[in-house]
């Protein structure tokens, strides 16, 4: 079978060289800056309007109160646009300059997108370098765009939904990334139509030092259906990055969504990002995500159910290995009734590393007959790691169902005993407990996704036993 795309061990590729490009860019976050990325874009002035309150909330705002510290992140430092090719947005590969155009190869992405996908967008640094979407779904209505061509080609659906389920003000990295934001991906899937195969985005940052904002916008309007998945990875240079990208998903009625994601920044990057669905009447909304590599990650995807008998699921796998912290969790709000929701999240801990599910479930007055079920599960490797679970629950309506089952545990010494005494080898032995532990996760996964991800788990577990 032909290898998808899939997010590789940051440390398995070279690091090219990026100072050929690097050396047009300045460091540090200033009005001037924004003016610079917002006319080199040749934006409309709502947005640059947007992007400088974006500016102005981020001086005024504090960092979160709560999860990982933060204080170590050097905003002056940090590049926030860089372009590594003038050649943005081009529809074939060979248009895509030699040097970018190998990273992706290297990842799979061009052999995957002919054989398994509809569609494809690859970011490098701060702009699209190549956007796809295949002709049979064009012609259907689908809009699959670089989120910068986007705006131009349908500023009227772009200005009613940005950062309008994502407000500016919402947190400290949500105005940053109003301010600075570049790339990323739009789609819209018209009335009734059904994409049977994913769409696929992959971003890459390769530069030390770096800051990625890439901005998802994605809209599935009344009974169509789609799945999309998201790829990252950077290499590692023992300098800091910033990933601070934002997914706004609107579920129209009767539709149905799925948002997959694997990301493995290296453990130079702090993982910043925010994602956030609204879902109407009978939609079905669904999250699938991994996350590995960064050495900070805060991330908590939200669904806000605002539509009768609307639903979400909430998939997710986090591992931390040394020197890492995995801030990750959930949160649905529930704001009208007959709603559901089924948050299920695994987590490992190995080598010193710290695994942390963070998860807020709100049902509000109005939603009566509303259901959900959370089960937030931990699964330690040695005695060095550490998992902590914060579970908020805000009820404000008697007439609803919910459950909340969390577990922490470690390897026990008998169930590794039954299977070495049986000749299984003992690293082989924990490989297939721990593959039992996340197997309600990888399933959900395309086969090539879930291949990948048990890869990156046994490889981030190398040299745990023993």
């Amino acid at each position: 079978m032909m290898k998808s795309p899939s997010p590789p061990h940051p440390e398995l590729f070279e690091k090219s060289n990026p100072a050929s490009y690097m050396k047009h860019t300045s460091k540090g976050l200033s009005k001037t800056l924004v003016h610079h990325i917002s006319q080199e874009k040749k934006e409309p002035s709502w947005m640059l309007k947007k992007r400088l309150l974006g500016l102005e909330l981020f001086h005024q705002l504090p960092f979160p109160s709560f999860g990982p510290d933060l204080s170590h992140l050097d905003f002056n430092r940090l590049t926030y646009y860089a372009v590594a090719s003038k050649k943005e947005n081009s529809k074939t590969w060979a248009d895509v300059p030699t040097d970018i155009r190998k990273t992706f190869e290297r990842l799979g992405i061009p052999k995957a997108e002919h054989a398994l996908l509809a569609g494809v967008g690859a970011q490098y640094e701060s702009t699209m370098v190549y956007h796809n979407l295949k002709k049979t779904w064009e012609e259907k209505g689908v809009i699959f765009e670089n989120m910068d061509v986007a705006l131009h080609k349908y500023p009227d659906m772009v200005q009613k939904h940005f950062m309008k389920c994502v407000p500016p003000q919402d947190h400290k990295f949500a105005a940053l990334h109003t301010a600075v934001w570049s790339g990323g991906t739009f789609l819209y899937v018209p009335k009734g139509v059904k994409v049977e195969i994913p769409l696929q985005a992959y971003f890459r940052m390769n530069a030390p030092y770096m800051g990625q904002f890439e901005h998802t916008l994605i809209i599935i309007d009344e009974g169509a259906e789609a799945h999309y998945i998201e790829g990252c990875s950077a290499p590692r240079y023992g300098k800091t990055s910033l990933h601070a990208g934002c997914v706004e998903i609107y579920v129209k009625k009767n539709a149905r969504f799925r948002y997959s994601s694997v990301e493995n920044w290296s453990k130079d990057t702090y993982n910043l990002n925010t994602k956030r669905a609204i879902v109407e009447e009978n939609a079905t909304m669904e999250w699938v995500g991994g996350n590995f590599g960064s050495g900070v990650t805060m991330l908590y995807p939200c669904s806000i159910l605002t539509g009768r008998q609307a639903k979400a699921d909430h998939l997710g796998i986090a591992f931390a290995g040394p020197g890492q912290i995995q801030d990750t969790g959930a949160k649905v709000i529930h704001a009208a009734p007959y709603t559901s929701s089924h948050i299920v999240m695994k987590s490992l801990s190995s080598g010193g590393g710290k695994s942390v599910y963070r998860g807020t479930l709100m049902i509000q007055p109005q939603a009566h007959h509303s259901q959900s079920a959370v089960n937030c599960d931990a699964l330690i490797l040695d005695d060095h790691s550490r998992s902590d679970t914060y579970p908020k629950m805000d009820i404000r309506n008697n007439q609803v169902t919910i459950a909340h089952e969390a577990s922490v545990g470690k390897i026990g010494e008998e169930e590794l005993f039954y299977l070495t005494s049986r000749g299984i080898p003992q690293e082989e032995a924990m490989s297939m407990i721990v593959n039992g532990f996340i197997e309600p996760i990888v399933k959900t996964l395309p086969l090539e996704y879930a291949v990948e991800l048990n890869r990156l788990i046994m490889m981030e577990m190398e040299g745990s036993v023993g």
